[in-house]
């Protein structure tokens, strides 16, 4: 089974789980067969990727399709299959539209006339997408010196730390000591949930404007891109909605 469509099932699955009440059992088991497994959890970050809209031109979006092939190919290829296959009988019940139907098209091989024919109009779709504005991304750039931004940087990351209580401190330290690929997929997965989370909110609210806020919060975690402090405000989030 395609990786895309195995990620689309993941993605439904874990939707859905929330309103069953079996949220907690399917984040368990998307740690044990998605974010523990290096592989796996490489290859669905890589299909985030080549589906988000990041801003490139177009020698940068195609370069980066590019390399992404040659990356898919050896992640796959030290990919366990029993692994892949596990996964699957997660899903097995899950029935969905594949969302990364191009990305599919445009990662496996295969001789057939009319598949190379979709793999060129797919990357086409693919890169067309690289090239688009994120969302909330401002078109305006403020020019600042490399080192003036450091500073506002440090001076943010300063007050905001000085704010935390002791054990919000420590549990931020910790954060900083994980190895990054493996917090990349959680913060994919902490942005889901928040989402969800927050449609739920929503359904039930009747003030207009605490509506639009919620809106807005969604919106601006759905652009949200992973940096561990960005996690860290994520995750507390997710825990206090």
């Amino acid at each position: 089974m395609k990786i895309g469509v195995l990620k689309s099932k993941v993605e439904k699955l874990l939707s859905e789980s929330y309103g069953k009440g079996t949220f907690k059992e399917e984040i368990k088991n998307f740690n044990r067969n998605v974010l523990s497994n290096k592989n796996i959890s490489k290859l669905f970050f890589l299909y985030d990727e080549l589906s988000t809209n990041k801003g490139y031109d177009q020698k940068l979006a195609e370069d980066f399709v590019f390399e992404s092939i040659t990356m898919f190919e050896n992640i796959l290829n030290k990919t366990n299959k029993k692994d892949l296959e596990s996964l699957r009988r997660w899903t097995v019940g899950v029935n969905c539209h594949n969302q990364y139907t191009d990305i599919d098209n445009l990662f496996y091989n295969s001789s057939d006339v009319l598949h190379l024919e979709n793999k060129v109009r797919s990357k086409k779709v693919i890169v067309e997408g690289l090239k688009k504005t994120p969302i909330n991304e401002s078109k305006e750039t403020i020019l600042l010196p490399l080192s003036s931004m450091v500073k506002v940087a440090n001076k943010t990351i300063e007050e905001f730390i000085s704010n935390l209580n002791e054990s919000e401190r420590k549990e931020l330290n910790t954060l900083l000591k994980e190895d990054e690929s493996v917090l990349v997929g959680k913060f994919q997965n902490l942005k889901d949930e928040a989402v969800v989370k927050l449609v739920v909110v929503l359904e039930g609210e009747t003030d207009e404007s605490v509506k639009k806020t919620i809106n807005e919060t969604i919106d601006n975690i759905k652009s949200k891109k992973f940096d561990r402090l960005e996690y860290f405000k994520l995750k507390n989030l997710v825990d206090n909605i």
